[in-house]
C-alpha cells in the first residue's frame, strides 16, 4: 500500500479557530496557533475578500463550512 494512503485529512466542516489554528501549528501554543492563522488570513487580501463575502467577521470564535473551504484551498489542507 503506498505510504500516502496513511495520511490523514480533515473534512470541510465547522471547526473553531482554535482547532484550525492548532490543526494548521501544532507545536505552538493554541494562542500563538491562532495569531499565526490570524495573521496568515490578514495578509492575503483575495482570503480576506472571499471571508467577508461569506460574512466572516475577525471576532467571530468559528469558522462555518464554506469559511473552512477558503481557507483549505488558499493555504492547503493542514
Amino acid at each position: 500500500m503506498p505510504e500516502n494512503e496513511y495520511l490523514c485529512y480533515m473534512e470541510i466542516h465547522t471547526y473553531s479557530k482554535h482547532e484550525l489554528a492548532m490543526a494548521y501549528a501544532p507545536t505552538l501554543t493554541p494562542v500563538a496557533a491562532l495569531n499565526r492563522l490570524a495573521q496568515w488570513i490578514k495578509t492575503n487580501p483575495r482570503l480576506c475578500k472571499d471571508l467577508a463575502e461569506t460574512g466572516y467577521q475577525t471576532n467571530q470564535r468559528h469558522f462555518n463550512s464554506r469559511q473552512v473551504k477558503l481557507i483549505f484551498d488558499c493555504f492547503g489542507e493542514p
